[in-house]
This record gives structure tokens, C-alpha cells and sequence, in this order.
């Protein structure tokens, strides 16, 4: 007979206000995806099915539990994931001293049927920006931080990037630890300049993506990610791009907070970045992108580039140019 399996909340980290509280996860089944460092091919294989096979629990009671005891109902929707949004008060007591607050994600024992794993304890955290942050930073992974191979032919780097490589098997991008770690403590040096990571890359990758953002110590900051399509998907797609569409959610959410936009020259950050700050000029204080080494490409981005003169934008080939210019400009030491 085959094991029933276990389940488990795959929670995720967020971002909201003083007043608003954001949680977002999903509900599966307990695929018991190993993350150790040091595994052979067929075992980081095996992690990578797991976590694209994993089965969804739908329409099902989920309670979140803030600091103070205060207790929280959702409900997943047909593909195992939740999304809420609840004006709260007293959210700022809550805050930890480097902008986050954790609370706690558990099934509703008494609805369900199956065994659920970790004592039905999941955490999370939400992070509310300071109000003594100079800018937010929203950064691109693939080809940006994460060496992918998006713009490979057929993309078949990204295929054996991500199926074949354990996540401490990866490399980030040189000199990107170093560069984020100056813009999160910016000039005034206290860590307190919100990161948000933006990614074509579908949820179930979430957990190894994590795994390789603590491995490199990167600044610590929501991952947001879409949902995996499927060619039998009925749900209708978005009329706009993903990462545009999250980069003017952040926008409308802290309309105080100016940002610096981080991307790379291999897909469409380009596009989207310049068109967004040609929409709020004010409000984007400068632009990078890395050279993924794309003659093609290069010459694409260029001509964006040399059209484009609504804020500091600039095609970065290592990561110390990068660190000259923001030095130049006054966003860190």
C-alpha cells in the first residue's frame, strides 16, 4: 500500500503597511523535498519533480496566528493557494527591529482528514518598509543575481541550471552580495532599505530559491514569484506582465517610497523598467542592468538606452560599475 502523505502550508514571505496585513501561501501535500547541500544529480532530479508533482489541497479553512494570540480565517482557492488582505490597527506593535513581523499559518485540525506535518506550525513573516528607509530595491533573479541562462538558444540553460544544480551548487552573479548589502544599508549605514525579488520563475521553485538566497546572504526580502501554467490552464492570463505588474503594486503600496530597479539585458526588464519610470519619474531614481553577453540583445538594450532620459539608467558589465555609479549618485558610501 502506498504512505498517505502528510500535508503542509508553503508559506510565503510578504509585504504590507502599518494598517495592512498581507499573507500569502499554499496549501500541499508533504513532499518532503530534501534541501541539504552536496547531493548527486539524481537526488537534486528527484527534489526538482517533487516540487513541480506536489498536489494542491483545495478549499480548505486556514488560520493565521499574529504575536498577540489574534487569530485570522482564509480559505485556499482551486489550485491550494491563499491570498489575504485585512486592514488591522495595531499592526506596528508586532514589528521586529529590522521591519518584519512573524505570525504562524495552521490548518484547521477539526476540518481535516489527513495527518499534517510539523505539529501544524508553519511560519512567516510580513515585512512593513521603515519609514527611515531612503529607497526600496527591486531586483530581477535570472541573469541578474542568479546566473540562469535565460537568454540561451531554445533556453536550454535554464533548463539544466535549474533540473540538474542543487541550489548551493549555483553561482550568484559577481559582486551582486556586495552591491545589494551597500544599497540595503544606503547612506545612513541601518539596514533598513526594503529588497523585493521579482521572477518569471513559478512558485514551486520558491524553497529553492530561498535556500540559495540565505546561502549567498543576500539582503532578505520577499520573493515574488507567479503561478506554474500548465497548457491544459482554463484561468485567464494576465493582460500585463508579471513583474510590471508586481513592481506597480509595490508602487501603489509605499507611494512615499522611491525605488532603484535592478534587471539584466536578457528578456524584457529593459521594457518594462523604462516604461515604468517614464510613468513615475519621481519615483524610480535609477535603473541597471546587467549584460548578459548577447551581441543581439546588447544592441537592443542599447538603443532603449540611448532614447530613454527619464532617470540614471545604465548597462553594467560587472557589478563594480554598478557600485561607482550609485557611489556617483549618492545612494550609498
Amino acid at each position: 500500500m502506498f504512505r498517505k502523505k502528510a500535508l503542509r502550508i508553503n508559506t510565503y514571505l510578504g509585504y504590507g503597511t502599518n494598517t495592512l496585513f498581507r499573507a500569502t501561501g499554499r496549501a500541499l501535500e508533504d513532499e518532503e523535498v530534501d534541501f541539504g547541500t552536496n547531493q548527486n544529480v539524481f537526488k537534486t532530479l528527484r527534489n526538482i519533480y517533487k516540487q513541480f508533482e506536489s498536489d494542491e489541497i483545495r478549499n480548505v479553512l486556514i488560520e493565521l496566528k499574529l504575536p498577540d494570540g489574534q487569530i485570522i480565517e482564509t480559505t485556499t482557492d482551486h489550485e491550494g493557494y491563499y491570498h489575504l488582505k485585512l486592514d488591522i490597527s495595531t499592526l506596528t506593535k508586532y514589528i521586529d527591529n529590522k521591519g518584519w513581523i512573524t505570525y504562524i499559518a495552521s490548518y484547521k485540525e477539526e476540518k481535516m482528514r489527513k495527518k499534517i506535518s510539523h505539529k501544524n506550525i508553519f511560519k512567516s513573516q510580513m515585512l512593513i518598509p521603515s519609514g527611515n528607509a531612503e529607497f526600496g530595491v527591486i531586483s530581477d533573479i535570472d541573469d541578474t543575481i542568479l546566473h540562469t541562462g535565460v537568454a540561451s538558444f531554445f533556453k536550454w540553460r535554464v533548463i539544466a541550471n535549474t533540473v540538474f544544480k542543487n541550489f548551493d551548487k549555483r553561482t550568484a552573479v559577481e559582486g551582486t552580495v556586495k552591491f545589494y548589502k551597500k544599497l540595503h544599508l544606503g547612506k545612513n549605514g541601518a539596514l533598513t532599505n526594503p529588497f523585493f525579488y521579482v521572477s518569471n520563475s513559478p512558485w514551486n521553485l520558491y524553497d529553492y530559491l530561498t535556500a540559495f538566497f540565505k546561502k549567498n546572504h543576500f539582503p532578505k526580502g520577499p520573493i515574488l514569484l507567479r503561478d506554474f501554467r500548465t497548457p491544459f490552464d482554463k484561468t485567464p492570463k494576465s493582460k500585463m506582465p508579471h513583474k510590471q505588474s508586481e513592481i506597480l503594486n509595490l508602487l501603489t503600496m509605499y507611494p512615499k517610497l522611491k525605488f532603484i530597479l535592478i534587471g539584466d539585458s536578457g528578456e524584457k526588464d529593459a521594457d518594462i523598467y523604462t516604461k515604468i519610470a517614464e510613468e513615475y519619474p519621481e519615483r524610480i531614481l535609477a535603473i541597471y542592468l546587467r549584460n548578459v553577453n548577447h551581441r543581439r540583445k546588447e544592441k537592443r538594450i542599447k538603443r532603449i538606452i540611448h532614447s530613454f532620459n527619464a532617470t540614471p539608467i545604465l548597462l553594467v558589465h560587472t557589478s563594480e560599475e554598478a557600485i561607482k555609479h550609485a557611489k556617483k549618485l549618492g545612494f550609498i558610501h
